[in-house]
C-alpha cells in the first residue's frame, strides 16, 4: 500500500490559478490527476467551471512539488457538465495513472482515493484515504413528491446512470481526486462534492455525508473526444 500512495501521489495534482495580483497569489479550486501521456489532467468541471465565469482562464495552473512553484498553464481542452468532467491540457508532463475496464468495479471493492481535502494548509502533500465501495447506484431517483423535483435534475431522470458511492469521508478540497482499487492501482472513479447536496441527496435538508464518485468510463469516454491540435 505504501509503494501504490507514493505511485498515485506522483500523479495527483492541485488545481488553481496564479497571478501576482490576486492575494494570496495562488488560489486553490481543487484536486486532479494525470492520465493519457501524462500532460492530460481529469477533475470536475465545477473546479473550472468558476474561474471561466470570472474570465480568469489565462491564469489556471497545474500545481505538483515536481513542477515548477508558480505551477504551470493549462488549458481546458473537454468538458462535461452532465458528469461533472472536465479534462485540461498541461505544459508538462507528469507520470499518467491506469484507468480500469468498464464493469470491472463491484460493491464491496477495497479503494483508495488522494487528494488535497483542505487545499494547501497541508502545502503541496496530497492525503490518501481508504474504504470500500459501499454501492453503485443512480444517481437520481424519481421523488414521491413531484414537485421537488426542479429544473436540470430531470435530465438526470432522463438518462440515468450509475455513481459510486463510498464508505470514506472526502472534503470540498477532494473533488477531481482519482478513486483507486488497492489492489491493481487502477482509477476507478472521480470524487465528486457537488451531487451530495444537488443531485442525489436533494430531497434531505443535510446531506448524510457520504463520499460520491463518478465512474470512470466517463473520463474516458470525454478523453476519446479531444481532437488533437494539428501540428
Amino acid at each position: 500500500m505504501a509503494d501504490l500512495v507514493s505511485k498515485i501521489k506522483a500523479s495527483t495534482v492541485s488545481v488553481g490559478t496564479y497571478s501576482f495580483k490576486d492575494i494570496p497569489m495562488i488560489q486553490f479550486r481543487g484536486t486532479g490527476f494525470a492520465i493519457g501521456d501524462g500532460s492530460r489532467i481529469v477533475t470536475n468541471h465545477h473546479v473550472v467551471q468558476g474561474i471561466k465565469e470570472k474570465k480568469r482562464m489565462f491564469h489556471l495552473r497545474i500545481f505538483h512539488k515536481n513542477l515548477p512553484g508558480k505551477g504551470v498553464k493549462a488549458v481546458l481542452v473537454a468538458e462535461d457538465p452532465f458528469h461533472d468532467l472536465a479534462i485540461l491540457e498541461m505544459a508538462g508532463k507528469l507520470a499518467p495513472l491506469p484507468m480500469a475496464a468498464e464493469g470491472t468495479l463491484k460493491e464491496g471493492h477495497q479503494v483508495a482515493f488522494t487528494g488535497f481535502p483542505i487545499g494547501f494548509v497541508l502545502g503541496l502533500n496530497a492525503t490518501t484515504h481508504t474504504g470500500i465501495v459501499s454501492a453503485i447506484a443512480p444517481v437520481m431517483l424519481p421523488s414521491p413528491h413531484g414537485s421537488l423535483i426542479k429544473g436540470e435534475m430531470i435530465k438526470y431522470l432522463e438518462h440515468p446512470w450509475d455513481i459510486i458511492q463510498l464508505d470514506a469521508v472526502a472534503f470540498p478540497g477532494n473533488s477531481g481526486s482519482p478513486v483507486y482499487r488497492i489492489s491493481t492501482g487502477q482509477v476507478v472513479g472521480v470524487i465528486n462534492k457537488v451531487f451530495v447536496k444537488g443531485k442525489k441527496e436533494y430531497v434531505l435538508k443535510e446531506p448524510t455525508g457520504i463520499t460520491y464518485a463518478v465512474p470512470v468510463s466517463f473520463v474516458r469516454k470525454l478523453n476519446r473526444s479531444i481532437i488533437p491540435a494539428e501540428k
